[in-house]
């Protein structure tokens, strides 16, 4: 049997255990039960996160992919994850397009996390660990960024990014289980990212 051509990487954010009813655990089961290859890590002492073993397990998985398209999907403080390591990645951990969900706030990092305060970060380090380019999906009405994802990531990191009105930090608890143009855009970069029905 042939090899799917892609594989996905999702990355949880802080106190998350892959709880069945958020989009992250429900967009893996979708891409596996389509066939398609899915890491999905449960990263280590989610409660109370490390960004140096974050970023181990992080480039353990990258090493762990192989061929095909490479994408990659972080949620909350998985992208201020995703931001550490494009200051130091490597030309074997270029991926092809990744997907930065509801980033939080510096301001509203509390003790255990900060350390994941982002660091400086320029656009061309961001374009170099992904190829086809880093997209952002954020809602104007996120408590853990109060100053909005697009004015403190998309602007200064030129992002392109899509807007959710009123989707909270996208998560379980603001409708986010299965997220349909979640799916589509993982299966086509094209599609764009959009609010579920409730």
């Amino acid at each position: 049997m042939e090899r799917p051509s892609r594989q996905f990487l999702l990355l949880h954010g802080v106190e998350h255990h892959k709880p069945p009813g958020h989009w992250l655990y429900q967009l893996a089961e979708h891409l596996r039960g389509r066939g398609e290859r899915v890491s999905y890590p449960q990263l280590p002492d989610a409660d109370e996160p490390s960004v140096e073993r974050w970023l181990q397990t992080l480039a353990n998985e990258l090493a762990a992919l192989d061929g095909g398209e490479r994408v990659v999907v972080c949620h909350s403080l998985g992208c201020l994850l995703w931001l550490h390591h494009c200051v130091r990645a490597t030309p074997a951990q270029q991926v092809d397009r990744v997907l930065l969900v509801a980033p939080p706030s510096p301001g509203v990092l509390w003790p255990a996390v900060e350390s994941f305060r982002p660091p400086a970060v320029s656009p061309g380090a961001l374009a170099a660990a992904a190829r086809s380019g880093v997209r952002l999906v954020c809602s104007d009405q996120d408590p853990y960024c109060p100053e909005g994802a697009r004015a403190l990531f998309a602007n200064p990191l030129e992002l392109e990014f899509d807007l959710i009105p009123g989707g909270g930090h996208l998560s379980e608890a603001d409708g986010y289980g299965p997220w349909p143009s979640m799916t589509a855009w993982c299966l086509d970069p094209a599609e764009r990212l959009c609010a579920n029905a409730i």
